[in-house]
């Protein structure tokens, strides 16, 4: 009983230095509040979406078709202007940030989650297990993803969660990898050895004392990833292989907005930034995550 009550009080430690030392590194690295204040805003959109867009983003009246930023009919305030079908750009790109984020982070939660639990089991018992486990990631690198998409979405009809499962079937290959190549090393070190000949089971070894010590290179490694899938949404809904319209997509305002290039710069131009933007914010937070994170970075 006090050896349990022991091993509890040091991980609580753990995770409180853990997250002294997040904070404190925050506080001194200005591209890290950048990005983590890129990210906020972002979300805020997302949640908050039908309350800070100042025109119903569906809302079509043609005879206001492309008219350019800051542009004033009826009282009402276009800052960003209007699409080809007159909708407000300011209130579409705002609904837009809801399935970027939804995509990105439900994508990146089932696919670690995914890759975590396979990485785990094929780390710590090897052998056949392993074997199989590793031509199944074979295996699933092996198709090219657009074809997937295509053949998935041709067969299935297009949704926002269509998107997500295929994304992290693809994903979970990249944790998968990471974690088994962590737990190789880390299963054969003291504590654990020591805990198995006490008599500790693999389920207590595998996630008491192994899975701690993986999670610092799983959180970097989706905060990495998730600028990228944000991308890879994107790019799907510009190939029209996203979210249906009349849903508001960054990629889709893309796909619109390309025939009005040369007349209607501000359809395009404005979607781009936020993709830049977010995915720049998601990227800077994954560099200051991975600095604090990775040992051997801190022992430089």
């Amino acid at each position: 009983m006090n050896e349990k009550v022991l091993e509890t009080e040091v991980d609580d430690e753990l995770i409180s230095n853990k997250g002294s030392r997040l904070f404190q590194s925050l506080k001194t690295n200005p591209f890290a509040i950048a990005g983590v204040s890129i990210l906020l805003v972002v979300l805020i959109c997302a949640l908050f979406s039908p309350w800070l867009a100042p025109i119903d983003p569906h809302e079509q009246i043609l005879n206001r078709a492309m008219k350019p930023p800051m542009y004033e009919q009826d009282g009402k305030v276009f800052y960003l202007g209007t699409d080809h079908l007159g909708r407000d750009l300011l209130s579409r790109v705002i609904y837009g940030a809801r399935v970027s984020l939804i995509v990105g982070i439900s994508a990146t939660a089932i696919a670690g989650s995914i890759g975590l639990f396979l990485g785990l089991i094929s780390g710590y018992y090897g052998g056949v297990t392993d074997y199989i486990l590793m031509r199944l990631v074979d295996f699933v690198l092996s198709f090219p993803f657009i074809l997937l998409a295509l053949a998935t979405i041709a067969i299935l009809q297009p949704s926002l969660w269509l998107i997500v499962v295929l994304i992290a079937f693809r994903q979970w290959t990249i944790y998968a990898r990471i974690v088994r190549g962590n737990v190789l090393a880390i299963r054969e070190s003291e504590y654990v050895t020591s805990t198995r000949a006490s008599g500790g089971s693999d389920f207590r070894i595998i996630f008491k004392h192994i899975l701690p010590n993986v999670l610092s290179p799983i959180i970097v490694i989706a905060s990495l990833y998730l600028g990228r899938l944000i991308v890879i949404e994107s790019g799907l809904s510009f190939l029209g292989l996203g979210v249906p319209p009349p849903t508001p997509t960054w990629g889709g305002l893309l796909a619109e907005g390309r025939s009005y290039l040369y007349v209607s710069w501000w359809i395009v131009t404005f979607p781009g930034l936020a993709i830049t933007i977010t995915v720049l914010g998601a990227n800077l937070v994954g560099d200051w995550l991975r600095n604090v994170l990775d040992p051997r970075l801190r022992a430089r």
